[in-house]
């Protein structure tokens, strides 16, 4: 019977139990699955030396050709770090690793742009509103350095992208919450500047309106005004959405480039 299949006693009176077939975990996952735990558990911490191949060899009664598929796992996770060709220590992946993950299992699972935007939806505004309560003088001071470049680019028509999602970026950190702050960065940061793109490509009011949409941002925290950040920043993503719809259409609708002619065979002397 298939690994994972369904097991059946059967008697006269009919099958007595049923169970699903035990699943093989290869021994390597076992291993990378061990050193995970103690890293979840705080036994191994950022920047503990895992242990030599020998050692993990002994601890879990397996080859070498076992540790170092293991390992390969675990720096594939970015939870281990190479710092010489035999030496690794514990590392924790950051935001933007995750990020990566976070966009493949985006377009694995072809998560379409609706869901994409709810979520962020709902995590912009509870970022503006605490960074309204709790950034600092120095940070609005940042941010409104920020904005000037950021002016200076639509007026230069300039790349908007990555000066806009810095902007972003920069709120996200005002909220002091790490954890919006991670969903920020995995969702936000990775998938948004694909979308932004098209907006700015395709829309040519977009910049003007997003560089509005931004001094009315710094104007509502300036005043440390909480619930005008957040309604300033839903306005702001609802207007980016109406942009990327629009964007689409136009491109939709532009005429297709006229194929080229082949060229004529010379004619023989």
């Amino acid at each position: 019977m298939a690994e994972g299949g369904t097991a059946q006693q059967t008697t006269e009176a009919g099958p007595a139990f049923a169970f699903d077939k035990l699943k093989r975990v290869p021994s390597y996952r076992m291993l990378a699955e061990a050193v995970t735990l103690q890293i979840l558990d705080g036994r191994l911490r950022a920047g503990d030396p895992l242990p030599t191949e020998a050692q993990l060899c002994e601890a879990f009664g397996v080859n070498r050709s076992t540790v170092r598929e293991a390992v390969r796992v675990l720096e594939e996770a970015s939870l281990l770090r190479r710092e010489t060709s035999r030496r690794f220590v514990i590392s924790h992946p950051s935001n933007a690793d995750l990020g990566v993950q976070f966009e493949r299992m985006v377009l694995l699972q072809e998560i379409s742009f609706q869901e994409l935007w709810e979520t962020v939806r709902a995590v912009g505004p509870a970022m503006a509103r605490l960074a309204a309560e709790r950034a600092t003088d120095a940070q609005f001071d940042a941010l409104e350095a920020h904005l000037a470049l950021l002016q200076q680019a639509v007026e230069e028509r300039a790349s908007l992208v990555e000066i806009n999602m810095a902007f972003d970026d920069m709120v996200a950190r005002m909220s002091g919450n790490r954890a919006l702050l991670l969903a920020h960065e995995t969702m936000w940061r990775q998938m948004y500047p694909r979308y932004q793109a098209a907006v700015f490509d395709h829309v040519p009011a977009a910049s003007k309106r997003m560089l509005e949409s931004r001094r009315a941002l710094l104007a509502a925290l300036r005043r440390r005004d909480a619930d005008e950040a957040e309604q300033c920043t839903i306005r702001h993503i609802v207007d980016f959405k109406r942009g990327y719809e629009l964007a689409l259409k136009q491109v939709a609708d532009a005429p297709a480039a006229p194929a080229a002619r082949p060229k004529a065979a010379r004619k023989k002397a």
